[in-house]
């Protein structure tokens, strides 16, 4: 499988050290330590001068952080995915869940995966659900894979790519098109 694929979004993807976790692939990590959805807006040339196979992306944890609305935060998403497809109309799209952190946090996080997931197909994007593999039963950030709630650790990285690794090879093998990728039993 030989393909160009941009990795976009905030700490979590710049510290995932894709290029290593996908030898096969031709990656650029355009993750930035600290990036919430309007850094990644602001930056978008970056990932349309690549001219990608794929875009994966994954951001809103800031965001949430910055205690922006599910309303802003889902907004700017939907916006960084209709200018990629936009501008990238034969580029595959994968978004992933915002992934679980402190407590406090849960609710306004499954409001914005829960309009992820149904807005991803009207831009033809798939949508990975990352929640079911990192969140602990209260729906914070397993301590399992991460030490403060919020960054993970190499045993997060390793959860998290076992579930990228086959969303991304389906992805590739098939034309852009409107599929959810889900795992687990909703």
């Amino acid at each position: 499988m030989s393909a160009v694929v941009v990795f976009v979004g905030d700490g979590l993807s710049a510290g995932a050290r894709w290029e290593e976790r996908f030898p096969e692939l031709e990656v650029r990590n355009l993750g930035v330590s600290g990036d919430t959805t309007d850094e990644v807006l602001g930056r978008l040339d970056q990932v349309v001068d690549v001219d990608p196979d794929a875009v994966v992306l994954q951001v809103g944890t800031n965001d949430v952080g910055w205690n922006r609305s599910d309303e802003y935060i889902v907004r700017n998403i939907e916006t960084i995915l209709c200018t990629v497809r936009k501008r990238l109309p034969g580029s595959r799209l994968l978004i992933q869940s915002v992934p679980p952190r402190e407590k406090e946090f849960v609710h306004v996080i499954r409001s914005v995966n829960r309009h992820l997931r149904q807005f991803a197909p009207t831009v033809k994007a798939r949508y990975l659900d990352l929640w079911p593999v990192l969140a602990a039963e209260d729906g914070t950030l397993s301590v399992e894979w991460s030490a403060d709630r919020l960054h993970l650790i190499e045993a997060g990285y390793v959860v998290w790519l076992n579930e990228l690794r086959p969303a991304l090879v389906d992805l590739l093998e098939r034309p852009p098109e409107s599929m959810s990728v889900s795992r687990h039993p909703a």
